[in-house]
């Protein structure tokens, strides 16, 4: 599988996401600039890393979602091209209108950095294909904005169109009804606050993010 890792300005988690990427494929992905304007030929996931894409001046990834190269994303997406986006990326993803909703503050205003408990909500998704719903894995988040908030009317059509891939078993930030990953009406664009490219080996304390990767590698197997 062909993959592209988009960097900003400020991202600081795009080498963890090609660790994970080239872990998980084999194949080196392509690191794309945000200021260019074409994704490579064939690719077969977008990738949005976290960081402070322009050091989440104005909104956290409101400046981002106005990039050259987002418009490019949203081509792809359309097409049906995955596109995954990760804590920043997430933020990005809902201010570019690839996903509803906008990622807020924490409830207690405190940068939050742990391993956190998830459920997954569904199992009928390229990327939750690998796991069992209701199954529990852990996780680990590192966020300050990572409260997830929209109105009841898109609350509640996420739950009832099956849109909720993730969400806390705890208590985390705050977020409505505990999302953690929500999906947009296509299945191929996933937001998630959690950063699964740093749970894909032993070493890291466990392989459940590895699992999200290679579901989408089987889709092209």
């Amino acid at each position: 599988m062909k993959t592209a890792v988009v960097v900003f300005p400020g991202s600081n988690c795009d080498r963890d996401l090609a660790v994970a990427l080239e872990e998980v494929t084999g194949k080196k992905p392509e690191m794309v600039w945000h200021g260019d304007t074409a994704l490579p030929d064939g690719v077969g996931l977008i990738a949005v890393p976290g960081g402070f894409s322009y050091g989440d001046y104005l909104r956290s990834g409101a400046m981002a979602a106005r990039s050259p190269i987002m418009r490019a994303v949203a081509d792809k997406a359309g097409a049906g091209v995955p596109v995954l986006g990760v804590c920043n990326g997430f933020q990005i993803l809902t201010e570019a209108g690839l996903l509803p909703g906008a990622l807020m503050r924490n409830a207690g205003l405190d940068f939050v950095c742990r391993d956190v408990a998830l459920t997954v909500d569904t199992a009928q998704t390229a990327f939750t294909r690998r796991y069992a719903a209701g199954e529990t894995i852990k996780v680990p988040v590192a966020h300050h904005d990572g409260n997830y908030v929209a109105d009841q009317e898109t609350l509640d059509r996420l739950e009832g169109e099956g849109r909720v891939a993730f969400r806390y078993a705890e208590e985390v930030n705050g977020s409505a009804r505990r999302i953690a990953g929500i999906l947009n009406d296509a299945g191929n664009v996933l937001g998630m606050m959690p950063h699964p490219e740093r749970r894909i080996e032993a070493a890291h304390g466990g392989t459940e993010g590895r699992r999200l990767f290679e579901g989408l590698l089987d889709l092209v197997a």
